[in-house]
């Protein structure tokens, strides 16, 4: 299941199940779990782990050195999980020293054509990143999030559990969980909750009503950011989606987009 054109380093451990096509190169110490594929012209770079199932097209590239500049070829690695899906000339960087020392993503998601996962991000599971969606070093993408075309998401940003990027808008904040945001080429602006998402994905309408107010109380109230807090907590009790919501925007580190 190697093609005779593959360029595999020695020091790699692949499953006996493992696929790799033509022209494909492997580097030095990557492991690659049961049932995955390397496509033709595909690069996996040194120091990364695939898990089982990952489908990696032609010309893409995991796990090449971090574009940064203080990086200066430092042991740092690159990990996958597993049936991960990653497009035609999709990259995704390894960690840098300075930062995690690793980039991280979970399993079974979709990384379409020309999508980028820039050094020490932590991408979640169940996450589609549509074509030339970009994240810049050190975000976190937590789990179900959808990131349409054409995104750039600053470093150090975080987007929330469940949230929504629509095509080409600007993140320079948090986004937080449960909501979509957009914007026309400006810093990106929630515009309500994904109703269709957590609908689609179970969640209870009581727990969508109390979402709701949450979201009213935050962006509708005209309160100061912690009466609007004390508020929800007060008036919403026994919500755990809720109580994740609060404690999201406590541990903002860089602010979030407001609504």
């Amino acid at each position: 299941m190697i093609h005779p054109t593959a360029l595999i380093d020695p020091t790699a451990t692949l499953a006996s199940s493992v696929e790799v096509g033509p022209y494909a190169i492997i580097g030095k110490h990557v492991t690659i779990g049961a049932g995955t594929t390397i496509g033709a012209h595909a690069v996996i770079g040194d120091w990364t782990e695939l898990g089982e199932d990952n489908k990696i097209f032609p010309q893409s590239s995991v796990g090449a050195p971090p574009q940064d500049l203080k990086y200066h070829g430092e042991e740092c690695w690159t990990r996958l999980g597993n049936g991960n899906m990653v497009r035609e000339f999709a990259t995704i960087h390894r960690g840098t020293a300075s930062g995690h020392g690793e980039t991280i993503v979970g399993s079974n998601n979709l990384f379409m054509a020309y999508s980028h996962v820039a050094h020490d991000c932590v991408v979640g599971s169940n996450i589609v990143m549509a074509n030339v969606a970009t994240l810049a070093g050190h975000v976190t993408i937590e789990d179900n999030v959808i990131i349409g075309g054409l995104v750039a998401v600053h470093q150090f940003s975080r987007i929330g559990a469940h949230a929504m990027v629509g095509g080409g808008t600007m993140v320079a904040m948090d986004i937080l969980p449960y909501t979509i945001a957009t914007s026309d080429r400006r810093e990106a602006r929630l515009r309500g909750l994904n109703l269709i998402g957590l609908k689609r994905r179970g969640f209870s309408e009581e727990s969508i009503t109390n979402l709701k107010s949450a979201y009213k109380t935050l962006f509708m109230a005209k309160l100061k950011l912690p009466d609007a807090i004390a508020r929800i907590r007060k008036n919403i009790t026994n919500c755990p989606e809720v109580d994740y919501l609060l404690a999201f925007i406590n541990s903002t580190q860089r602010g979030f987009c407001k609504g």
